[in-house]
Parts: C-alpha cells; structure tokens; sequence
C-alpha cells in the first residue's frame, strides 16, 4: 500500500511577505502588479475574506477591499524559499513530484514511520526553519492526498486511509475531482450531480456514452480509485486549453469571445501554478468539421489577446472558413535551463 503525501504551503507568496515585513501583519495584502491593470498573484487570508483571489484584476480587488496593501512579487525569494522547503523534503525521500512553487507530491511508503507521522515533522522543519506553514494531505493515492490537503488550512493536516476513501469522496461535491472546471461541473448538474456519491449512479457506459474517454475516468476518480505514481522528474513543456464544442461553430466572429473565455482560465492557472515559468510563445489550434487541424504559433513572452486574435485569424484563413469543432489555446515554456541562460546576458 502507498502512502502518499500532498504538501501546500499557506499563501505561500502572502506569507513570505508577511514574514520579511511584519508591519503587514493582520492587514488584508495582495501580492501582484501594482497597476491597476495588473492581477493579484496571490492574497492571504485576510484580503481572502473581502473575495480577494489569485489572478483577480488589481481594479478590482481594490473594490472589493479599498484598504488592500499590494506588495509587488519577487519571484527570487520565492524560489529560494521553495528550494529550502524542497531540502527538507529531500530528507525524507527522494520521489518528489513538486507541481509549483509551494506544493508538491512525496511518496513516503518506504518510511517506517506513518503518513501522518511524516507530515508533522515535515510541517514542523518548515515552520522551524522558514517561518512559514504548511498544509498537509495524507493518502493511499495522490487524489485522496490532494483534496485532504485543503480540509484543515491554513497550518493542519488529514489523513484519508484506503478503507476511508469510499465514505471520504461520497458527499464530496464534483468540483472537487481535479479536470472538473466550471463547464463540467454545470454539464453534471444538468443530471442533477453535484456529489461523487450522485456520479456513481451512472455506470461506465452512461459514462462514456456522454463524456467520451473522460467519463471512465470520472467512473474511478468518484471512487477514488487513482494509479497515477509520484513523477520525480516533471518539467511542464506547455500549458492549454481546449473546447471539443457540441455544435460546430460556423464564424470567425463567433470564435473569438469563446478563446477570449479561455484564454482567462489559462491566465488563471499561469498566476496559480507556473508563476515562475517564462513564456516562449503563444499558440492557437482549431480541429475543423471534417477532423482536420491545424496550429498558429508566435514568440511572445506573455499572454497578449491581440496576439492570440491574429493567430485565430491565421489559423481560420488555413481552413477555408471551414465550420470548426475543436478549439485550442495555450502557452509553450521555455526550458529552465534556457531561462537560467538567457537571464545571464
């Protein structure tokens, strides 16, 4: 049996502030671009409690909370503080999947010592030697792992034991199973789904009858069945999105606002997830009616919408204003290495 932890730091770049400047301390703080144009990388708990969330517009965290204190990022200390907490990790084993800055996947079934066990001292070195804290999953796979992660934050920890599991998913609401967004989660409630427990009443060919490959994975996620194993070597190559729509869309004019609604929720995920990673170029795909496809890509170091309307544009003219079914967006990263060399010049 694995035993799989899912380490989060709490407002991992909030608390580093908050940390290195004490005045801020009790005071609602935003970590992002100061203009108002800017988006808020994160915010602590504090400016969490007026709406403050990561990759909200600066204008208007402001108005939900005119008091805000924005502290502009240093991704440098970030990444010195991750690297810290990824050495205290490294005492404790070597399979270590980090999916950002501040959470990571560690595989700790070869210790002697329990799950939970682990976890608190892991916990406890953080706050020892950082000053920062830590929420913490405990699970036989990285699903269960995961969601128990954020059951006790900010500073706790839940473990899910592989006979718990059924009960622990039953009443947990859909949104909860990672790959169900917004979209998919109002698509489930339409049959009146809203929990894992309600998902299981639908058997694996209802399943992929309506959701195609995707529902058979909801079919094991509902029941917290996961194979996936703790990846130690994990360097994202490029972030996407991509909307298989259910009829096709026959205009230019009316594949705009649908990438616009998309390129937001990469926006998001790059703000949350790859904060630290530099973009290398910008890329659209389209799958037209008759299941061809094709792909518009152009260097640019961030996410320019005027950018991504000419790469629409390029790519709809390849199609000979044929209807489309499948559209694509997204980012594809420099190599770390790259960036390390490029920063020296």
């Amino acid at each position: 049996m694995r035993t799989i932890l899912h380490i989060d730091m709490d407002c991992f770049y909030a608390a580093i502030e908050e940390r290195d400047h004490p005045e801020l301390r009790g005071k609602p703080v935003g970590v992002g671009g100061r203009s108002r144009r800017g988006v808020l990388t994160t915010a602590n708990y504090e400016a969490r409690k007026y709406g403050c969330h990561s990759a909200m517009p600066v204008f208007k965290a402001l108005e939900k909370c005119p008091h805000l204190v924005i502290v502009p990022v240093r991704f440098d200390v970030y990444r010195a503080e991750s690297a810290r907490i990824r050495a205290i990790f490294g005492r404790f084993t070597e399979t270590i999947e980090p999916l950002s800055l501040d959470e990571a996947y560690l595989d700790v079934s070869h210790l002697k010592s329990s799950g939970a066990a682990v976890a608190r001292e892991i916990r406890a070195q953080i706050r020892e030697e950082t000053g920062l804290t830590a929420s913490a999953g405990i699970g036989p796979n990285k699903l269960a792992a995961k969601i128990a992660s954020d059951w006790n934050k900010p500073d706790g920890q839940k473990e899910v034991k592989a006979d718990e599991i059924d009960a622990f998913l039953r009443d947990l609401p859909v949104g909860k199973l990672w790959g169900i967004g917004p979209k998919m989660k109002a698509r489930l409630a339409q049959l009146q789904i809203h929990t894992c427990g309600e998902l299981r009443r639908l058997d694996k060919i209802e399943l992929a009858r309506r959701f195609g490959s995707w529902g058979l994975e909801l079919y094991e996620l509902s029941r917290g069945i996961d194979r996936r194993e703790v990846r130690t070597e994990r360097i994202r190559k490029s972030l996407s999105s991509e909307n298989t729509f259910s009829e096709n869309v026959e205009t230019l004019a009316a594949l705009r606002p649908l990438m616009l609604g998309q390129l937001e929720g990469i926006r998001e995920d790059l703000v949350r997830k790859h904060a630290d990673r530099a973009i290398r170029s910008l890329v659209v795909k389209l799958k037209f009616a008759d299941f061809t496809r094709t792909t518009a890509e152009r260097a640019h170091p961030s996410l320019e919408p005027s950018i991504y309307e000419e790469l629409l544009a390029e790519a709809w003219k390849r199609g000979g204003n044929r209807p489309v079914r499948l559209l694509g967006v997204g980012v594809r990263f420099r190599d770390p290495e790259e960036k390390q060399q490029l920063d020296l010049f």
